[in-house]
Formats: structure tokens, C-alpha cells, sequence
């Protein structure tokens, strides 16, 4: 799950054993046409928006749709793609868009896939998000831990187990929910259970609920332009098999980088799960709760939508609109503050 970063991309150069698709993306919808509307997605997981300024719509069922302005594309497993559940878009500097799915990752130059699995050596075929760092590192985060593109080879990325006091889901314990870079080029490492890990290039420090974390189960990492560590957390007690004892905390957190700062006299932002948080282009901050909407945070004040459906992505694009994904399609904030359903017939404006 996820939230969408623009990076500075590096050329990767890849020779593995892979397999590799040509093929033509077919329309299958076009807003223009008056044909039944129906949603991007039922659960819109990605949203990415490219050099060119073509939009990308990662979708757990339907593969991945591009509208270019003019017309929505999807392109599916039928094309190429080894799996339909999309789950992170990113673009390097050569113009390829590289693909998160279920079942691998795959490179697509605009004519050809190039599909890689376990087979190559990633560490998991079930990703969970990409990020290209400042160094042209390709770091790629999946269910079963990190691995990073180093060249022509995929290597297996260690992160370090923090002692943690929470129940650990067995499921989730090595899912790395988020990877990004701040200010000072360290990476950080969310984790389902594990919280957060940063990496400076030599050695790791971790941040738990022993530091005044609210939840060990970290689902978003971002930085804001002051330099600060916004931390998304879920409920870890909903992981109890005792349905009667699935709540406690979570919710969102600031770190300075010396204490860590909670919002509980907002609603949604404690004792709840904060999934996605978008830090965009005009410094305002996106923070996605699952039952009070979706704030927006902007000199000190948290302004709340009122969005149907739990929102997992975030874009605000080059005309300033702000698109998100959500389980239940997607959704867009005009320029008046309205939330409005966009189906395969729009509107796009």
C-alpha cells in the first residue's frame, strides 16, 4: 500500500534470465465514448503520474490504467504483464515504467515487458513498492523483506530486527510497507510489526513504540520541507485472534528527531489506522485515516474531507489536481473542496 514518490532516476542496466513480452496495448475504454461508466478500480492502490504526464492507476484486479488525456488505457496480463494486481508505478530515467505486482516486477519500455520473479532473485514475488533513491539505487520492497537492484543482480537486503514488545503477525512480520529517503540521503524502512528502520549507508536506528511510537505497525514513512519524520501507523492489537481485544493505538506521528509528537485531539489521527500519508509539491501533507476521511495538513491546521471510501494513494499532478485512490475506485477533490467519484468516463478535469 502504499504512497507515490518522484526520484531522480539512473540508468539500470539488467542482463538476468528473464522473460520478455512485445507487445500492443489495446483501449478497452475511452471517456470519450458513450460507453457504460464504470470504476478505474475497485480498490485503486497506486496513482503516478510520468514524464510525459500520462496518469497511472495501480489497481489490485484490473491491471494498471494510463489515461494520457484523451483516453484510458488499461493493460493487463493479456499484454504482458504477469500479474493484474499493480501495486507500485515508477519511471527511470530512460523513460521505462517499471511495475510492482503480485507476481514480480516487471520493466515496460512502451512495446515490450520484462517480467522478473523470484526466479532472478528478488527476494518476494509479491511486491509491495518501489523507490530509486538519490544514488540510483533501486530498492524494492516486497512481503518477504527487501532487495535492491545493484547493477545486473538482485541482492537480498538485511534489515535488522528492533526488540519490540507487540504481538508479531507471522504473516506480515517481514512486509515492508514503505521505503523512501529523506533530506540527509538515509533510508527509511517501514515495517508490519517491525516499525521503522533508518539506514544512513553504515549502520541502522530504529524507532518503536519504546521511542513514543504509538504503533509498531508502520504502514507510510514521509518528510516534510522542515525536515520532520511523519510516521502512518495501524492498530497492532488487530492482530489479536481475541476479536474482543482488537483496539489500541495507532495512528500518526511526527519525529523530530528528538521526540515524537501525536495528534490526539484530532479525530481519526489516534487509536485508528493512518495508512497513507502524501507529502506534495506545495508542502501540504495528505494523511488518509480509515474512519474520518482524509487531512490535509498546512501551517498547523489538519482541513478534513469527507471521502466515501479508505483511501491507500495520493497524487496531487503538474495541473494541481488532487487524484485518490481508494477501496471503492477513484476519487478526486476539486479546486472547491468537493470529493468526486471519477469512473472510466470521467470527469477528467
Amino acid at each position: 500500500m502504499k504512497t507515490i514518490l518522484l526520484a531522480l532516476w539512473t540508468v539500470i542496466a539488467v542482463s538476468c534470465n528473464t522473460q520478455r513480452t512485445k507487445t500492443v496495448p489495446v483501449v478497452i475504454e475511452s471517456p470519450t465514448e458513450k460507453l457504460k461508466p464504470s470504476q478505474i478500480g475497485e480498490y485503486v492502490v497506486d496513482i503516478f503520474q510520468d514524464s510525459k504526464d500520462n496518469l497511472w492507476f495501480g489497481t489490485l484486479e484490473k491491471g494498471v490504467a494510463k489515461y494520457d488525456g484523451n483516453k484510458l488505457v488499461y493493460l493487463t496480463t493479456s499484454d504482458g504483464l504477469p500479474s493484474n494486481r499493480i501495486v507500485d508505478v515508477i519511471e527511470d530515467n530512460l523513460g521505462n515504467l517499471w511495475f510492482g505486482t503480485g507476481s514480480g516486477l516487471s520493466k515496460f519500455d512502451g512495446v515490450t515487458y520484462t517480467n522478473y520473479s523470484e526466479k532472478d532473485g528478488l527476494c518476494s514475488d509479491m511486491i509491495s513498492n518501489l523507490f530509486i533513491d538519490s544514488k540510483g539505487i533501486f530498492w524494492i520492497g516486497t512481503w518477504g523483506g527487501v532487495c535492491k537492484l545493484n547493477g545486473s543482480n538482485f541482492e537480498k537486503f538485511a534489515i535488522p530486527y528492533p526488540d519490540i514488545e507487540t504481538m508479531i503477525n507471522p504473516d506480515t512480520k517481514d512486509w515492508v510497507t514503505t521505503i523512501t529517503e529523506d533530506s540527509d540521503g538515509s533510508i527509511w524502512f517501514g515495517r508490519d510489526g517491525y516499525a521503522a528502520s533508518r539506514y544512513d549507508g553504515k549502520s541502522f536506528t530504529h524507532l518503536t513504540t519504546k521511542d513514543g511510537l504509538n504503533s509498531n505497525n508502520v504502514q507510510s514513512i514521509i518528510e516534510d520541507d522542515k525536515g520532520n519524520i511523519w510516521i502512518g501507523t495501524r492498530v497492532a492489537e488487530k492482530d489479536n485472534p481475541d476479536a474482543t481485544n482488537r483496539s489500541g493505538e495507532g495512528g500518526l506521528n511526527k519525529y523530530d528527531g528528538t521526540e515524537i509528537t501525536h495528534f490526539s485531539a484530532i479525530s481519526g489521527l489516534s487509536q485508528n489506522d493512518v495508512y497513507g500519508i502524501y507529502h506534495d509539491y506545495s508542502k501540504d501533507i495528505w494523511i488518509s485515516t480509515i474512519s474520518n476521511g482524509v487531512y490535509k495538513y498546512n501551517n498547523n491546521n489538519f482541513i478534513n474531507y469527507n471521502v466515501p471510501h479508505p483511501v491507500m494513494a495520493f497524487l496531487k499532478d503538474n495541473r494541481g489536481n488532487i487524484w485518490l485512490g481508494c477501496a471503492g475506485g477513484l476519487y478526486q477533490i476539486t479546486a472547491d473542496g468537493e470529493v468526486i467519484n471519477v469512473k472510466t468516463n470521467g470527469p477528467w478535469n
